[in-house]
C-alpha cells in the first residue's frame, strides 16, 4: 500500500487505534490487579514484583523479533499473531497459581504487548509517509486511553464479581475480536527508494541513528522515572499519603489530553518546534519543582503536559529523517525498553543515599541530555543537508 492518506489509510490505521487501546489496557491492568495476583499465588508483594522484571524481559525480546518478522512477513499477519498471544496470556494469568507460571505469562504479554507496539508504529509509518506525526500522536493517545479504562474496567468488575478475573478475560476477548479485521487486510509496506511519492530516504547514518536511540532512551526513562518516583518523593516531602497518589494520576491525565491536542498541533507546527517547545515546558516544570516555584500539583500537570508529544514526535521525525524499516524501530523500542529498566533504578539509590532534592535535579539532568542531544541531531542533520 503506498503512503497516503486515503479512506483506506485511515481505515487501517483506525484498527491499529483499536490494538492500541488493547496493549494500553494490557499494560496499565497488572499494577492495579498486582494485590489480587500475590493473594492467587500466595506472594508476598516483595516476591510479586518480579513481574515487572519479567514484562521489561519480555518488551527487550519482542521489540527486537517484532522488528524482523514485520520486514520479513506481511504486517498485519504478524499483528494478528501477537494479538492472539496477548490474548492468550491474559485469558491464562488469572489462572496461575504458582509464581513462576505468572511470571511466564507476564513475560509473554511484556513480548506481545511491545510486537504489537513497534509493529504498529512501523506499519502507520509506512502507510503514511512523512504525513505520519499527527497520526502517531493519535495511536500513542489511543495507549494512554487504554491506560485510563482499564482500573475502571476492573472496578466495575470487582463490584459486580468481587474477583479480577473477568477483568483479563474481557480484555482477551477484546484482543481476539480485533484478529480478523486485520488479518483480511493488505499489510503496508516500507516505500521503495524509486517511490516518487516521497522523498528518497537520506543515506544510512549510524551517528544519526545512534542519537536517536540516545533520546528515546532518555525519554522513556524520564518518563516512567517521573510517574513511578513522584509519589514516593512528595510522600517523603510530607505530602499525605492520598494527595501523593493523585499526583500521578494528574500526570498522565494531562500526558494523554497532551498527545490529543498535538494532533492539530502536528500539522501546524515542524517536529523540531514541538520538541522543543515540550522540552522548554519540561525544564519549567523541573526548575518549578527544585526551586519550589510551583506546587506539586501544577508540577505534575505540566510535566504529563511536557511529555506527551515527545514520544510520537520523535518517532515521526525519526521517519523524515531515516529510512525506517521493522529492524530499526525494534532498535529504537529496545532502546526505550533499556531507559525504562536503568533511569528509574537509578532513582531509588539517589534518593535514599541524597536526599529527596536528587530527584529534581535528576528531572533537570535528563532534560539538559536531552535538549544536548536535540541539538547535536540538528546540526548533523543540517551538515548532511
Amino acid at each position: 500500500m503506498p503512503a497516503d492518506s486515503s479512506s483506506q489509510a485511515r481505515q487501517t490505521s483506525y484498527r491499529y487505534f483499536l490494538a492500541f487501546i488493547a496493549i494500553g489496557m494490557s499494560g496499565g491492568l497488572l499494577g492495579p490487579a498486582l494485590p489480587h495476583l500475590a493473594d492467587a499465588t500466595n506472594s508476598s508483594m516483595g516476591q510479586i514484583a518480579v513481574l515487572f522484571t519479567a514484562r521489561a524481559l519480555g518488551n527487550m525480546l519482542g521489540s527486537v523479533v517484532s522488528g524482523a518478522l514485520v520486514d520479513r512477513l506481511p504486517g498485519h499477519r504478524v499483528l494478528a499473531a501477537m494479538l492472539l498471544l496477548l490474548a492468550a496470556g491474559l485469558a491464562g494469568v488469572p489462572l496461575a497459581h504458582s509464581l513462576a507460571l505468572l511470571t511466564a505469562l507476564v513475560f509473554v504479554l511484556g513480548f506481545a504487548e511491545v510486537s504489537i507496539n513497534a509493529g504498529a508504529n512501523t506499519l502507520l509509518l509506512w502507510n503514511h509517509g512523512v504525513r505520519s506525526p499527527p497520526w502517531i500522536s493519535a495511536l500513542h493517545f489511543c495507549f494512554g486511553l487504554g491506560n485510563m479504562l482499564v482500573p475502571l474496567l476492573l472496578v466495575a468488575v470487582l463490584a459486580l464479581s468481587g474477583q479480577a478475573t473477568w477483568t483479563f478475560w474481557l480484555v482477551a476477548l477484546w484482543a481476539l475480536l480485533l484478529i480478523a479485521p486485520l488479518w483480511g487486510r493488505t499489510s503496508p509496506r516500507s516505500a521503495p527508494a524509486r517511490d516518487e511519492t516521497r522523498p528518497p530516504p537520506p543515506p544510512p547514518d549510524a551517528w544519526r541513528l545512534g542519537l536517536f536511540l540516545g533520546l528515546f532512551a532518555l525519554y522513556v526513562g524520564m518518563e516512567v522515572t517521573f510517574a513511578g518516583w513522584i509519589t514516593a518523593y512528595a510522600t517523603l516531602e510530607g505530602l499525605a499519603a492520598g494527595e501523593a497518589a493523585l499526583l500521578v494520576t494528574l500526570f498522565w491525565l494531562t500526558l494523554s489530553a497532551g498527545r490529543l491536542l498535538a494532533i492539530p498541533l502536528l500539522r501546524r507546527l515542524t517536529p523540531w518546534m514541538v520538541l522543543q517547545l515540550c522540552l522548554g515546558l519540561g525544564l519549567v516544570s523541573a526548575l518549578g519543582l527544585t526551586l519550589d516555584w510551583l506546587p506539586l500539583t501544577a508540577v505534575a500537570l505540566l510535566f504529563g503536559l511536557a511529555c506527551s508529544a515527545i514520544f510520537p514526535t520523535l518517532f515521526g521525525l525519526s521517519n523524515q529523517l531515516m529510512r525506517m524499516s521493522g529492524r530499526t524501530t525494534g532498535w529504537i523500542f529496545l532502546a526505550a525498553g533499556s531507559g525504562a529498566m536503568a533511569v528509574p533504578t537509578l532513582a531509588g539509590p539517589l534518593l535514599e543515599w541524597a536526599g529527596t532534592r536528587t530527584f529534581p535535579l535528576l528531572l533537570l539532568g535528563l532534560l539538559a541530555l536531552m535538549v544536548a542531544g536535540l541539538v547535536i541531531l540538528r546540526r548533523r542533520v543540517s551538515r548532511g543537508e
